[in-house]
């Protein structure tokens, strides 16, 4: 029998986790496109995009970005778990913006509310497709493996992001570096994974003392 367990394990509010993520990751390559700084990707995938920017040729990326999401889509259906690398930062971040910037569709990318709306209407429809094909997949089993849908990094770089993210948050300025750093500490202690205190810290901060972008 299955157990209620409201909203934080209830199917109909995955797709809006991968939504909001989705948005962020998006507008994170908007940030990029226009001031070259905020993509939430590695180093080596965003030079891709860079290369595209720089010849107006987006089919590599394109294809690599796009190729990701596909698989990593069809990945949590059957398995239950969806690659975040992979599925948003890579699809999400890389491969949809830069098969609209190959097709000449500039806005979505160039405006920030735009941007937003793009990434969230992208996550809702990913996490509804793999909620609904997950219904022929693993749920028609009697495993209870992959029973629910979980979103993680998918591979074990992952614990390297935390201190990275530090580091590039006191190169943007001191409060945020200190905002960063403090997020990470409390996580740290709080036994959780210290890239998201990392990112809220500088987030906080970085709202009391903004920065110019020139």
């Amino acid at each position: 029998m299955e157990q209620n367990r409201g909203f934080w394990y209830a199917d109909w509010s995955f797709p809006i986790f991968v939504g909001l993520l989705s948005a962020g990751v998006f507008a994170g390559t908007h940030m990029y496109y226009l001031y070259g700084i905020g993509a939430f990707n590695e180093v080596a995938f965003v030079s891709m995009l860079r290369a595209g920017m720089d010849s107006g040729v987006y089919g590599a990326v394109a294809a690599f970005g796009a190729s990701f999401l596909f698989a990593r889509i069809i990945e949590g259906s059957l398995v239950g778990i969806l690659d975040i690398g992979g599925a948003i930062q890579t699809g999400v971040g890389l491969g949809v913006p830069a098969l609209l910037l190959g097709a000449g569709i500039y806005f979505p990318v160039t405006n920030f509310i735009a941007s937003l709306l793009t990434g969230l209407i992208l996550g809702l429809g990913i996490g509804y497709i793999i909620i609904l094909a997950r219904r022929f997949t693993i749920s028609q089993s009697n495993s209870t493996y992959g029973a629910d849908v979980m979103m993680g990094a998918g591979n074990a770089s992952g614990r390297f992001l935390g201190p990275l993210i530090v580091l590039s948050a006191m190169g943007a300025s001191i409060p945020i570096g200190v905002g960063s750093l403090l997020g990470a500490l409390l996580f740290y202690l709080w036994q959780k994974p210290i890239t998201g205190g990392a990112i809220l810290g500088a987030m906080v901060l970085g709202a009391i003392f903004p920065i110019a972008i020139s």
